[in-house]
Parts: C-alpha cells; sequence; structure tokens
C-alpha cells in the first residue's frame, strides 16, 4: 500500500513565506525598489502596480509590470518600441544590488513570527521556506532572520530549481530536503496570490495572511494608525481576494496560526486532501 493510501495523521511540515509574511511587515523591500527602479527610466509606476504580481520570481514580477496596459504605454511613449526580453534583463540587473542593499533596512521579523514557529515545532512540524528572492537575497535574509531567533530548517529560492512561483517546484525541493510525504502533510503560508497557488499546485493546505502582507502593504505602525473602520475595510478586501484565489483560510498573521493547525490536523483524520 502507498504512503499516501496509508496517510491517515497529522501536520508534518509548513513552508513560510518571506516578505509579508515573516519579515518585512507590508512587504514593502520590493515596491520601494521597483517604483524607484521604474522612475528612474522616466516611468512613474504606481504602488497597486508594483504589487499586482508580488511572490513571484522578480525577474518574472518585472515582465508581469511592463505588462500592465498602462505601463506598457508609458513606456512606448517614452521610448518609441515595446519592451524587450533585453530590458528586463538590464532591469533586473539594476534591481538585485538595490534590492540586496534595501532588505537590511526591511528584514525585521513580524510580531509574532518566532512564536508561531515554536508552536509548530512544539507539534512535531518541520519548517521550511521559499521565496520571490534570488539566493544572495534570500541568504541575507536567513542571516538576518537567524539572529532574530527564526531559523527555518530548509529555505529555498527560485535559483535553486529553475523557477519561482506559481510553480511548485520550490515546494517540492522542501520536501526532499524535509525528508517529508505526502504533500497534503504539509501546511504552504504566505501572503500573496502566487503563494496560495504555489501551495495548491503542490498540493498542499493552503493559508494566507492578510494583515501583514502585501495585499494590504503597510507597516504594522501606518496600519494602526489608520482609523478601526478603514482597517476592517482593508483587511475585509484583502481576505476576499485572497479566498478567491483558492487559499484553504485566511489570517490575519501567522501568529494566528494555531487554531488553523487544529482545523487541519482534524480534516486529516478524517481522510480528507487538499
Amino acid at each position: 500500500m502507498s504512503i499516501r493510501k496509508r496517510y491517515r495523521g497529522s501536520l508534518r511540515a509548513a513552508i513560510l513565506d518571506w516578505a509579508g509574511t515573516t519579515v518585512d511587515h507590508g512587504s514593502l523591500a520590493p515596491v520601494r525598489v521597483l517604483v524607484d527602479l521604474f522612475r528612474s527610466r522616466g516611468l512613474k509606476i504606481t504602488d497597486e502596480e508594483a504589487r499586482l504580481d508580488m511572490g513571484l520570481l522578480k525577474k518574472d514580477h518585472i515582465r508581469s509590470i511592463l505588462k500592465i496596459g498602462r505601463v506598457k504605454s508609458m513606456w512606448v511613449d517614452r521610448y518609441s518600441r515595446l519592451p524587450s526580453d533585453s530590458d528586463v534583463e538590464e532591469i533586473f540587473e539594476e534591481f538585485v544590488p538595490r534590492q540586496l542593499q534595501c532588505l537590511a533596512e526591511y528584514s525585521s521579523l513580524i510580531p509574532g513570527v518566532v512564536e508561531a514557529v515554536e508552536t509548530m515545532r512544539s507539534r512535531g512540524i518541520r519548517i521550511g521556506s521559499t521565496t520571490g528572492y534570488t539566493r544572495p537575497m534570500l541568504n541575507l535574509l536567513l542571516e538576518s532572520a537567524a539572529s532574530q531567533g527564526y531559523r527555518p530548517d530548509c529555505a529555498v529560492s527560485p535559483d535553486d530549481v529553475g523557477a519561482g512561483r506559481p510553480f511548485p517546484w520550490m515546494c517540492y525541493q522542501n520536501a526532499i530536503k524535509l525528508n517529508v510525504y505526502p504533500m497534503e502533510a504539509f501546511l504552504k503560508i504566505g501572503d500573496t496570490v502566487c503563494d496560495v497557488e504555489e501551495g495548491l499546485n503542490a498540493g498542499m493546505w493552503t493559508v494566507a495572511v492578510v494583515r501583514t502582507g502585501n495585499e494590504i502593504g503597510l507597516s504594522e505602525h501606518a496600519f494602526f494608525a489608520l482609523p478601526a473602520s478603514e482597517q476592517c475595510a482593508l483587511v475585509d478586501a484583502g481576505r476576499e481576494r485572497l479566498r478567491r484565489a483558492g487559499a484553504h483560510y485566511v489570517i490575519d498573521s501567522i501568529e494566528e496560526v494555531r487554531p488553523v493547525l487544529d482545523l487541519i490536523d482534524e480534516r486529516l483524520a478524517r481522510g480528507e486532501k487538499p
């Protein structure tokens, strides 16, 4: 009998995203750099345009921004031609050192991360991670996070597997390195539509965090400075977008993960799959 057919257990591993999920409340670092990069080329993109496909491998993210109708029109008006693959490569080459410089400023752990990870580990859950950042960027985050008390058991970047989200390859590489199977014993936690798609494509339970991540895009201070009615409106709208993407559960932040673990374990015990 196969492992999958015999499996009637509990969660054994969680794959956590980085910006907006475990570090950088509001996922601010990529937006700051992308907006500045396009501005330096005479294109004033909005924060919302920079966030549309957040979570993708950063080169793919830049390519997706250039496909936005308004951005493409601005490019044509300025350069009298459509953006090309060489333009994507050029922007990405400039993006990398700028993002590395910016990450140090935006690498603080989101409140509750250390406690949430401790809760998961106390239940026998191993901790992996995936990202849209390059390996050098991920290494910088790993070093900073370790100094703050967060050390995942495994960390995979798109560089390690040849492609980023929404492909499931980073999740599969985590499974190999963590030596955990079947895939329904995994939980994917992230803050973007791409995170949700990555988890679903890998056959995992998928939890989306809304308040701390890309859907709202505000620092902790900026969010809580808003009137309560505005906070609720932003969270409700973000929750709806992530639910539509297919997330099994949506929570405000990773510190609220404990009840979700209980719910998923109950469903696994009944033989349910993602």
